[in-house]
């Protein structure tokens, strides 16, 4: 008898949400590009988790985070769950042209290195469709630098695409809100079915030295380099040389 295939690990959908208030116009993105691209996954026979990080939660954490360089706590978790996603879905609310300063803010503390490869959708939301571009001049060249993997279909969010499903008057009727955020959805889920679960990949990256716990991470030397820190002065030491004293 032929045994059972194993079963499919759940790709892992990391959603980061921006929205400054409960509830938000950007948490409905949000939650709406998560819900069709999991739906998108599962037409392909891929199954998947969403983890939706909501920002407002993290502000003053983040904040910290910035002066210190340490994150701790549940903010910790949140950049370890990006770090190890298989899509990031990111989603802002646009302020004066661009992205929130929370948003960029969390990017900032966020390992340069964690994005790599991933593929990301972008989302944002504003008052009218004038702000749209935003998304391609600010948004898209942030998560290029990181090197993240970003889909070439990202969505914008005005105020009347949320009248009636976004069919109203002012809303894009050629090209509604719910048509936008499928086609997204199908891109991302497109995008992540070509690679391997990060769960099988996720050694390799840690490797790399890449999200994850850095306290486990083996440092190889570079040639002429050594890892043996016993000729290493102490502070107390510095501390004479310096002729200072207590």
């Amino acid at each position: 008898m032929t045994a059972p295939a194993p079963p499919t690990p759940d790709r892992r959908i990391v959603v980061v949400t921006a929205g400054l208030s409960k509830p938000s116009s950007t948490r409905m993105l949000a939650d709406r590009l998560a819900s069709a691209t999991a739906d998108a996954l599962a037409a392909q026979g891929d199954q998947a988790s969403v983890n939706v990080i909501e920002l407002r939660d993290h502000a003053h954490a983040v904040v910290d985070a910035t002066l210190t360089g340490f994150p701790s706590g549940a903010l910790a978790d949140a950049l370890a769950a990006v770090a190890t996603a298989d899509a990031l879905i990111a989603v802002t609310p646009l302020f004066t042209t661009t992205y929130s300063g929370l948003f960029k803010s969390f990017i900032d503390i966020i390992d340069p290195d964690a994005l790599r490869g991933t593929p990301v959708l972008l989302g944002a939301t504003g008052g009218t469709a004038r702000h749209s571009l935003a998304v391609e001049y600010s948004m898209r060249p942030l998560f290029t630098y990181l090197r993240a993997d970003v889909v070439t279909t990202s969505v914008f969010a005005a105020t009347d695409d949320w009248s009636d499903g976004g069919v109203l008057a002012g809303a894009d009727a050629v090209n509604p809100l719910p048509a936008r955020i499928d086609r997204a959805a199908r891109d991302l889920a497109d995008r992540v079915q070509s690679r391997p679960a990060r769960a099988d990949s996720a050694a390799a990256r840690d490797n790399e030295g890449v999200g994850g716990d850095t306290s486990t991470r083996s440092i190889t030397p570079r040639p002429g380099e050594t890892t043996d820190f016993s000729a290493t002065p102490s502070f107390a030491d510095l501390i004479a040389q310096t002729g200072v004293t207590a």
